[in-house]
């Protein structure tokens, strides 16, 4: 279940919020987002896939844009989501992140249930280490230590060059300038 002291910490925060209670709704959500969006950038997330999205906005004709700073709509999920209302997000070029602070009109996060943490910034990015970095490594073939072990095997102590953790972004606040929507869906997406 989505904590309501969650929907309330983003709202205060400065972000809009809908809650989905499955990835159906979170689809026709998204969809609805999506009308008036002639181009639409793609954070490479898992979740965004697996609610359907991104495969329903081609068949709509929607031009996709893989990390486009500059588009109308830019979909991405976090990697965690604290339960006072900051969204956490660790890449590895930092070009998801640059996205979801400017260029695009609009940002929607689609964030399943999984990704919230009771802790604060730590446990945050304890559960990035542990449950995003290593399938992401193994999904795109990285050679990281994470990959390959299937476990972080050392944060800080990583000298991979393809290394999953090389930019982190915190957002206490929707970025001025920036039209942003959270949704919360009461189902597990990606990682």
């Amino acid at each position: 279940m989505i904590p309501e002291k969650t929907v309330e910490a983003l709202k205060q925060r400065g972000f809009e919020v809908e809650t989905a209670a499955t990835k159906q709704e979170a689809l026709a959500l998204v969809m609805k987002e999506a009308e008036s969006a002639a181009s639409v950038g793609w954070g490479g997330s898992e979740s965004v896939k697996e609610i359907g999205a991104r495969a329903r906005l081609v068949e709509s004709g929607k031009e996709i844009r893989d990390h486009q700073l500059v588009c109308d709509l830019f979909l991405l999920s976090a990697n965690a989501l604290t339960t006072d209302g900051r969204i956490v997000n660790i890449d590895g070029t930092g070009n998801r992140v640059a996205a979801s602070i400017c260029g695009p009109k609009r940002v929607v996060y689609v964030i399943g249930r999984n990704k919230i943490v009771d802790g604060g910034l730590d446990e945050a990015i304890a559960r990035i280490r542990r449950c995003a970095c290593p399938p992401n490594a193994k999904r795109l073939g990285k050679r990281t230590p994470c990959g390959l072990a299937g476990a972080c095997v050392g944060g800080e102590g990583c000298d991979s060059p393809d290394r999953m953790c090389k930019v982190t972004a915190v957002f206490d606040r929707k970025p001025t300038g920036i039209s942003a929507k959270v949704i919360l869906v009461d189902e597990d997406l990606g990682y």
